[in-house]
Order: C-alpha cells, then sequence, then structure tokens
C-alpha cells in the first residue's frame, strides 16, 4: 500500500491579483500548513502572464522556516531560463531545505497569453517543448557536481560545475505536468507528472499510459483547485470570482481544461476519492479562497480524514 500525499499551493498569484505584497504571510501560510500535517507546499511561476512573487525565492524562504514538507514548483518555465543559472538555484535550495525539493516543470499552456510572456523574455514559444527536454537533461548532469559538458539544439555548455550539487547525489526529482502529446515526454524523462485533467476518466487512463510506458518510477500526481462552503451555489460563485481574478478568463473555459471543485467538504472528499481510485498519489490543493489560514484547517479537518488514506502502488 502507498500512502496518499498532500500539497498545498501557496497563493502568491492570488495575493498579486488583489494587490497584496506580503511573502511574509507566504511563509507563514507554509508553517502553518507543515502543523496541520501537509505534505508539501508549492509556489508557481509566471514572471508576466500572471505575476506574482518569484517562487524560488520564497521556497527559499519556507525552507528556512519549515523543518519537513517538500518544496515544489507549481510549476517552473525552463524555457524561458537558461539551465545553468537554473540548475544552480535548485541544487542550492536543495541544500538549504535538507533535500526536500520537488522541481515541477512544464513547457507553457498553449494560449496567447502564454505567447505574449515568452515574447517579452526573447524566447520562440516553438520552442519551448524542446528547451524543457534540453535543460532537463543538462540539469541533470550539472546536479552530478562534476564538469560536464553539453550539446543541445538551443543550449550548449562546455566543462561547467556548479556548486553546492544538490543534497541528493541525483538532484531534486522533476515532476513534469502536461496530457495528451505530452504524456511522451513525462514516460521518457520525468520522475514525477502533476497533471489536472477535469474528468476522472481522462486521468485514470493517461495514469495508464504513463505506467505502461515510464522508463522510471513515476510518482502519479495531481494539482486541483477547490472551494468550500456548506452552500453549493455559494461555493461555485466564490470559486467563480477567485479564478476569473486570478487568470482574466471565463470560470467555464478554465474548469473545461482543469480539475476544479465547489461544494461541501463531504462532496470535497468524494470527488478526491476518484482521482485517487484513477491512480492519483499526491494531490496538490489550490484553495479558491480569500483566507488561507481557514482553508488550510477546513480541508486537513474536514475532507482528509474522509480521503482514503493509503492505496495500491
Amino acid at each position: 500500500m502507498r500512502r496518499i500525499r498532500f500539497g498545498y499551493l501557496l497563493p502568491t498569484r492570488d495575493q498579486a491579483a488583489a494587490g497584496v505584497h506580503d511573502p511574509h504571510r507566504l511563509v507563514g501560510h507554509a508553517v502553518r500548513a507543515e502543523a496541520l500535517g501537509y505534505d508539501s507546499v508549492w509556489a508557481g511561476e509566471s514572471p508576466v502572464t500572471r505575476p506574482r512573487a518569484d517562487p524560488l525565492l520564497v521556497l527559499a524562504a519556507v525552507a528556512q522556516a519549515t523543518r519537513r514538507v517538500e518544496l515544489g514548483t507549481a510549476v517552473l518555465l525552463p524555457a524561458l531560463r537558461h539551465p545553468i543559472p537554473l540548475a544552480h538555484q535548485l541544487a542550492t535550495l536543495d541544500r538549504l531545505s535538507g533535500g526536500r525539493v520537488i522541481a515541477g516543470m512544464g513547457a507553457g499552456f498553449p494560449a496567447d497569453a502564454t505567447r505574449a510572456q515568452f515574447t517579452a523574455l526573447g524566447v520562440d514559444f516553438a520552442t519551448r517543448n524542446r528547451r524543457l527536454e534540453e535543460s532537463v537533461e543538462a540539469m541533470r548532469l550539472l546536479w552530478t557536481g562534476e564538469a560536464v559538458s553539453f550539446q543541445g539544439e538551443h543550449v550548449a555548455f562546455e566543462d561547467v560545475r556548479i556548486a553546492p550539487p544538490p543534497s541528493r547525489p541525483a538532484g531534486p526529482p522533476v515532476w513534469l505536468a502536461g496530457g495528451g502529446p505530452a504524456l511522451r515526454r513525462v514516460a521518457r524523462i520525468a520522475d514525477g507528472w502533476l497533471p489536472y485533467p477535469p474528468e476522472h476518466g481522462v486521468y485514470a487512463d493517461e495514469a495508464a499510459t504513463i505506467r505502461e510506458t515510464a522508463q522510471r518510477p513515476v510518482t502519479p500526481a495531481l494539482y486541483a483547485t477547490l472551494c468550500l462552503d456548506g452552500d453549493p451555489g455559494r461555493a461555485r460563485e466564490r470559486l467563480r470570482a477567485s479564478i476569473e481574478r486570478y487568470y482574466n478568463a471565463p470560470l467555464e473555459f478554465v474548469a473545461s481544461v482543469q480539475a476544479m471543485f465547489a461544494g461541501t467538504p463531504e462532496d470535497a472528499a468524494a470527488w478526491l476519492a476518484r482521482y485517487i481510485e484513477a491512480g492519483a498519489r499526491h494531490i496538490v490543493v489550490r484553495f479558491a479562497t480569500g483566507d488561507h489560514e481557514a482553508a488550510l484547517a477546513e480541508f486537513a479537518g474536514r475532507v482528509r480524514p474522509l480521503v482514503p488514506a493509503e492505496a495500491r502502488s
């Protein structure tokens, strides 16, 4: 049997969208999550499209304020960074945290706003998938702590060594986002999979594909947005307000591509249990709320106890 793990996405984007810029409060949320028994704390990245506090700097502060929770990025966009400084930052963060980093990464959602972000940073959007793969390959070489060389289509360097190396000899595990055509990349190079399909059946089918084709053990995770309320109608309206401010897009569109739930804690537990039945083993929760302290406690006290604690590997 395998224990089901739960993570918490820090509201870096929610803060920025509300015009609040208080990274100390984010660290406080992470400390509270650890005290409540969450297994991981996560931070997202989008410097231009959906600006927010830098995830690696926020997680460096969280590393010093916590002792147990894993620290994940949900997700980094390696195509926007050179792999040498990114590998260096992640290795240093892994050292600071005592080997607790999960390097969640993605290529970038195919949308006009994401394309504009790549343009603003001078990166060809059409190359993002190959850049992601080259970055992962190059960083794993750099994380050995040896002087290494790499020759790719978009990245090349010779005789480069970074210090310090990560706490773990192989470096932080790399989890990749995506479904559909991206599953081939996940199965080929990832240590974990962090998708957000809105349908349980799609998750089950794609998880099966990864299990059957993966070239290494892959942790099946889930990125899920929840809005809890005793009144499902009110929960839906609160979800709408949160998501439309977050993405500047209609809830109906975002919900058509992302796993989202609005309703009672009991129904949320049943909804999550179906993803666990479909194969999810590490669930990263984003709360659509203005009160994260209350949401953290409510989920820990009223949802998690109703969700299966273990599942077959």
